[in-house]
């Protein structure tokens, strides 16, 4: 399946998630979490899996009136949550590769730092973006919570704070290490992130869907 395709088939589903109006964030969240790990989980694949699900939201909302604004709610904080996960993931990556820094360089710890406090504002901007191409109603209701979001913080930023806290140290452990290009580099921790990610994504799934 093409990149293209697999945009397709996710926003599909959450655009007939949201339209369901039934468990909207429980959907939307596990349906964000496996187009998540179905690749390497850096920036690219990050930013193309949150515009891919608002497109998805955006489109599901059409036909629900007067709930528009809870069924958005409902699929906005699950994005939210997937995407605070996601970072969670990273971090333990990060912390992972740390225990073997003769094989890392401060510039891909770096690199993989400076993408998680990006995104929560990938998220929000992005969100920004299509509620400018939506109708007024879902323009507002989204608008509404960019406002709400910037001031009282987001899941996936509030996990960042945590993992920032977490790894302030990291620079100092890995700054006289000998850089290395060849060994290691921040897609080897975006992969070790996506196995991560996709053992918690399975954690998280009900019992009864479970393999």
């Amino acid at each position: 399946m093409t990149e293209i395709d697999q945009q397709h088939d996710v926003k599909g589903a959450v655009r007939a998630a949201v339209k369901s109006g039934t468990d909207v964030h429980q959907q939307i969240k596990e349906i964000t979490l496996k187009a998540l790990t179905a690749r390497q989980l850096d920036m690219e694949n990050i930013k193309s899996v949150t515009e891919t699900v608002i497109n998805g939201i955006n489109e599901g909302m059409t036909s629900h009136g007067e709930h528009s604004k809870e069924v958005f709610m409902q699929a906005a904080t699950a994005l939210d949550d997937a995407l605070a996960i996601a970072a969670e993931a990273s971090t333990l990556a990060i912390e992972e590769a740390a225990s073997k820094v003769a094989e890392y360089s401060e510039h891909d710890f770096n690199d993989a730092i400076k993408d998680l406090q990006d995104r929560e504002g990938v998220f929000l901007d992005t969100l920004e973006k299509v509620a400018k191409g939506s109708n007024q109603v879902v323009a507002d209701i989204v608008n509404d919570f960019i406002a709400h979001s910037r001031q009282s913080g987001t899941a996936v930023g509030e996990q960042t704070l945590i993992a920032l806290e977490a790894l302030k140290d990291l620079p100092r452990i890995s700054k006289d290490i000998i850089i290395s290009s060849t060994v290691a580099t921040t897609s080897t921790l975006a992969q070790i992130a996506s196995g991560i990610l996709l053992g918690i994504a399975e954690s998280l799934q009900p019992s009864h869907s479970k393999k």
